[in-house]
Order: C-alpha cells, then sequence, then structure tokens
C-alpha cells in the first residue's frame, strides 16, 4: 500500500524508518513544514516527496501518518477525513481535551488511529490479557510510573500543556486499557523542584495521582522528569488471585541494594524510543490492517479523548489541591 507521512521531526523521522521497512508498505510519500527535512527524508528511505500536506492528501495515498507539531493535528486529521483516508495520529488529538472533543464530533464514523503505543508494547498486551481472562482475580490496586530522565527543552515544557496532559496521559490511557474501567475520580499532588522553569510555567517536575475508576480499583500514577538513572516505564497490577508487573526486565533503569541480588542485569534505558521500538513497530503494522480494512481502529479519538480528560482533571487537582471527578472536568468544557 501507498503510505502517506506527515512531520518529519524526531518521531517523525522514526516513522519513517519504520514505515519503509514495513513489506505491506510498497510507496511511502513524505512532507514537512521544512522542505530540507522533506528532501533528507526523502532520499534517505527512497520516498516520494510532497510539497506539502495538501499536496501529499492528494497524492493517491491509502492511508495517512500524522507526527506533525501538537497543534496542527486537529487540522491535519480532519483534512485527511474530508479526503476519506484512513488516519494514525501521534496523541495528542489537540492541546486540550475540549479541543480534542470537538475534533473527535466532527469526525464521527472516520477510521482514525491515534499513537499511544504502550498498548502495543508485548508486556502491556499480556497484562490486559491477564486481566481479561480473570485470573488475577478482584483488581484492587494498580501502579503506573513513567519517569524520563531529564526534562525537555524549556520552549517544549511552555507549551507542553504540562507533565499531566504530556506525560501522565500515557499512564492514564494505559490504565483504561490494561483494566477496561474508567476513571471516576482523581487527587493529583507535585513538586517543582528540579529546575526553575518548572514553577515559571506553572507546571510540575514530579508528580503522584490517584485515580480511583468505577469499580472502586485503585490506580497511583506517579510521573517525574528527572529520574537519573533513566526512562523508567512500569506498571503493576494487584488482583485477589494473582500479582503481574510489566517493566520488570533486566534494562529496568532501577538498582536493588539487596545482598546478592543482581538483578537487573543489563544497562537502563535512557530514551522512550529504545524503551518502545517493538510497540511503535507494532502499532504502525496495526495501522496498515486498518487502512487494509481487516481491523478496526485500535485506540480510537474517543479512546484519546478520555485520558485526555483524566489529565484535565489532574492539572485541576494539582492547580486546586482537592479531589476532582472526571464529570466535572468533562462539563466545564
Amino acid at each position: 500500500m501507498r503510505i502517506g507521512l506527515i512531520g518529519l521531526g524526531r518521531i517523525g523521522a522514526f516513522h519513517a524508518e519504520t514505515l519503509s521497512g514495513l513489506p505491506q508498505v510498497t510507496e511511502l510519500v513524505v512532507t514537512d513544514a521544512v522542505p530540507a527535512a522533506t528532501e533528507r527524508v526523502a532520499r534517505k528511505y527512497g520516498a516520494e516527496p510532497a510539497v506539502d500536506p495538501a499536496a501529499l492528501l492528494h497524492s493517491g495515498v491509502d492511508g495517512v501518518v500524522i507526527a506533525a507539531a501538537t497543534d496542527a493535528h486537529p487540522q491535519l486529521i480532519l483534512a485527511a477525513v474530508e479526503t476519506g483516508l484512513p488516519v494514525f495520529c501521534e496523541k495528542p488529538v489537540a492541546r486540550g481535551a475540549d479541543a480534542a472533543q470537538e475534533v473527535l464530533l466532527r469526525c464521527a464514523g472516520a477510521t482514525v488511529q491515534i499513537g499511544y503505543n504502550r498498548r502495543f508494547d508485548p508486556g502491556f498486551v499480556a497484562a490486559r490479557a491477564a486481566v481479561a481472562s480473570g485470573e488475577l482475580g478482584r483488581l484492587h490496586t494498580v501502579r503506573s510510573t513513567t519517569m524520563d530522565p531529564a526534562p525537555p527543552p524549556a520552549a517544549y515544557l511552555a507549551g507542553s500543556g504540562g507533565i499531566f496532559r504530556d506525560c501522565g496521559v500515557h499512564d492514564f490511557d494505559i490504565i483504561r486499557y490494561v483494566t477496561g474501567r474508567e476513571v471516576i475520580e482523581v487527587y493529583a499532588t507535585g513538586s517543582t523542584r528540579g529546575d526553575a522553569i518548572f514553577a515559571e510555567i506553572g507546571d510540575a517536575a514530579s508528580t503522584a495521582a490517584v485515580l480511583t475508576l468505577d469499580d472502586d480499583t485503585l490506580a497511583v500514577v506517579s510521573n517525574t522528569r528527572f529520574n537519573g538513572r533513566g526512562y523508567d516505564v512500569r506498571l503493576e497490577v494487584h488482583g485477589s488471585a494473582d500479582s503481574i508487573a510489566v517493566g520488570l526486565e533486566d534494562k529496568l533503569p532501577l538498582r536493588s541494594v539487596e545482598p546478592g541480588v543482581t538483578f537487573p542485569a543489563g544497562p537502563p534505558h535512557t530514551f522512550f524510543m529504545d524503551r518502545f521500538t517493538e510497540a511503535y513497530r507494532r502499532e504502525l503494522a496495526a495501522f496498515t490492517e486498518v487502512v487494509a480494512g481487516t481491523r478496526e481502529s485500535p485506540c480510537t479519538v474517543a479512546d484519546a479523548v478520555e485520558a485526555g480528560w483524566i489529565a484535565e482533571a489532574c492539572t485541576l487537582s494539582l492547580r486546586e489541591h482537592r479531589p476532582v471527578r472526571v464529570s466535572e472536568v468533562r462539563s466545564a468544557a
């Protein structure tokens, strides 16, 4: 099939490499706001360059992958939908959940997949299967962790929308995906320790959030921009019959101080592309199945909007130091 790719920055260039290696993708068309980036990626992967997104959307592609800047996501999603093309778009759908909700309403019935790659990581897939099978018994506690080794540049942080919208939203999505439950209430707290920029922009450098799910399962989410040992992404799911974990492998960036314990044995993960290389490949392979019409979208706009509402609730809870029901932020939008 012929796939278009819009946006060739860090993640877009990575997607170009992945797409060019998928046997299902016989032709790749690429474009970026920076013409030199378009030419560079086209030359490197033998892709066809397009002068702009409009030209790409009308170049006979079978589906389009959007990896452009966040503020361009709504416009590009809707332009592709109006052209009748299946769409894959990196998260988020839009800068805020209210804007994402508007996109959801305008693309009702269209084929859109949003890029939450943890849904394709083998460990998270296995955790979902374990919960669905009932082998864990009644769930009571979930712990989800995303810890970055260092913060992004200050300019990115200032426009990111905050740690819950930019980072914690991955945890919120995967909690919904693994448990099959909805979050009804949150309580969040945070610290600005690490760099003055966080206080200046009204964000947090490290956060903790307690989520109450609709079956009274409790989920604890930990996020930070300053995890010096590496990129730490884990999930624990505890039930009345058994407990499981995702991410307890030899590249786990956590050092045991128990006498005689050598786990984990490998070099720590230091970058999200290292930790989720296979998940990204599986995610885009799944999109080719969506394009072919053999699979429904495995992460819909509605899924992304729900994770966004949880992020909004946590952001409000952090700011006002109180529990917030998700219905409160949804109804206020």
